[in-house]
């Protein structure tokens, strides 16, 4: 029949209620879910609903993203079915009493994206048992070309505003201008979106402006391309993350999130060269990451960090 999501074999289509079981409370860690067959972009679908005062916990999945956005507003785009596209809406700003998690001050939200890269290494190398690694701060690579990456946007509250993206170790900030001093510390949500390529062929594959190849999970001889396990795991790691990130007050060095992501980065002990805007570049050795997700990197003149905002490209 054409239009049905069975005609490619290879890509069946996800189920709702397969999701809700597994991942709704009171048996999953998430309080909503909707799966939709085609959106513009699950980001911005979830920063509507923050607008509208939906509370932390819901997750919109999309079989087709046909506006997606990547960091810098680059493009994301896969065909039906696919990929994984999937966004969530968090509150770290909100007290949650039950669970004895107060406010998380805004400061700390630049750790959320590397959250994100750190659950999505957890899922591919479990289920697709790939040795993953993450790009500075949040692309994940296989064999040096990019697979998935992530985007960490802030609503702010009461504002019908366009969400700013947020970056490790900087403020939060439109898709390419800064937002007023103190716009983040106002910010009521965030919407944190994941796009894994998992079954793309080689003449699907997007180009990428930041000059690293793409690549997919099947492209990459993952061991399973079964789309429902992977968005179960990725999903559930990002719970489990976030829950211990809130648990320590958003201390990415207490909850033990700083570490996990310094044994995923891939850019850790390489050399790099970083083009900052305005055409000035910085190269040394990259040598870390601070606790405020800034990437370390030894230079001749001596160390540097380096917020995500302020890269244009790292190579």
């Amino acid at each position: 029949m054409p239009g049905s999501p069975y005609t490619d074999l290879d890509r069946p289509p996800l189920s709702a209620a397969r999701l809700r079981r597994a991942l709704v409370a009171p048996y999953g860690p998430w309080r909503r879910l909707e799966l939709r067959a085609e959106t513009g972009s699950t980001n911005a679908d979830v920063a509507e609903a923050a607008r509208a005062g939906e509370p932390e916990g819901l997750v919109v999945v999309a079989e087709r993203q046909t506006a997606g956005r990547g960091r810098r507003g680059r493009v994301w785009q896969s065909p039906p079915r696919a990929g994984i596209a999937a966004s969530v809406l968090l509150r770290p700003g909100e007290a949650v009493p039950e669970r004895g998690w107060s406010p998380v001050p805004a400061a700390g939200y630049g750790w959320l994206p590397l959250l994100a890269g750190v659950a999505l290494v957890e899922a591919v190398a479990r289920l697709a048992e790939l040795d993953a690694r993450l790009k500075w701060p949040n692309d994940l690579l296989l064999d040096d070309a990019k697979c998935a990456g992530v985007l960490a946007e802030a609503v702010p509250g009461g504002a019908a505003t366009q969400p700013a993206a947020i970056v490790p170790g900087g403020a939060a900030t439109q898709p390419a201008a800064i937002v007023p001093a103190g716009a983040a510390t106002q910010t009521t949500a965030i919407v944190l979106g994941v796009g894994l390529n998992v079954t793309l062929r080689a003449d699907e594959l997007p180009e990428n402006p930041t000059g690293l190849p793409a690549t997919s999970l099947q492209l990459a001889g993952a061991a399973a391309t079964d789309r429902d396990p992977l968005l179960r795991a990725l999903l559930r790691a990002v719970a489990d993350w976030y829950e211990r990130w809130r648990d320590a007050g958003g201390d990415a060095i207490a909850s033990g999130l700083r570490d996990a992501y310094l044994a995923a980065c891939g850019t850790v002990g390489r050399p790099v060269r970083v083009l900052l805007p305005g055409g000035d570049e910085v190269t040394g050795d990259a040598t870390g990451v601070d606790g405020d997700g800034r990437l370390l990197v030894r230079t001749a003149q001596g160390e540097r960090s380096l917020a995500a905002g302020d890269v244009l490209h790292l190579r």
